[in-house]
């Protein structure tokens, strides 16, 4: 069962938050990005960048990898299906909900007698 009051689920929806990080996720699902290569699509900072990288890195969201003086960073797709269990639990909870607004508004309609057009 997936502890959803652990940290390691704070820092995943923390690295989430942050719409740069998303799309440098997008591009890691693509295959393997070096940190140019994830800072090149914004207007930012290799320094920046490298901060971007390093919340996705805490959240355990990317795994770095150094070769020489490049690193090459890539998708570590676990934390996100916790992240998908954890809202998976709140989908199920508004379906059912949705599912029993729908009954009594059914209900509701069944007991209400057709109108017709001379009940002015």
């Amino acid at each position: 069962m997936v502890e959803f009051n652990s940290p390691p689920l704070d820092d995943v929806f923390h690295a989430l938050g942050d719409a740069t990080r998303r799309r440098m996720l997008r591009h890691l699902a693509g295959g393997e990005r070096t940190v140019g290569e994830l800072a090149e699509p914004f207007a930012i900072s290799l320094a920046a960048a490298s901060k971007h990288i390093k919340a996705l890195e805490n959240a355990g969201l990317l795994r770095r990898d150094i070769r020489g003086r490049t690193h090459y960073c890539r998708l570590e797709p676990g934390p996100l299906a916790t992240a998908h269990e954890w809202l998976g639990f709140y989908e199920r909870f508004w379906t059912s909900r949705l599912d029993d607004l729908e009954r009594v508004l059914r209900e509701e309609a069944e007991k209400t007698p057709p109108t017709t057009g001379d009940d002015r």
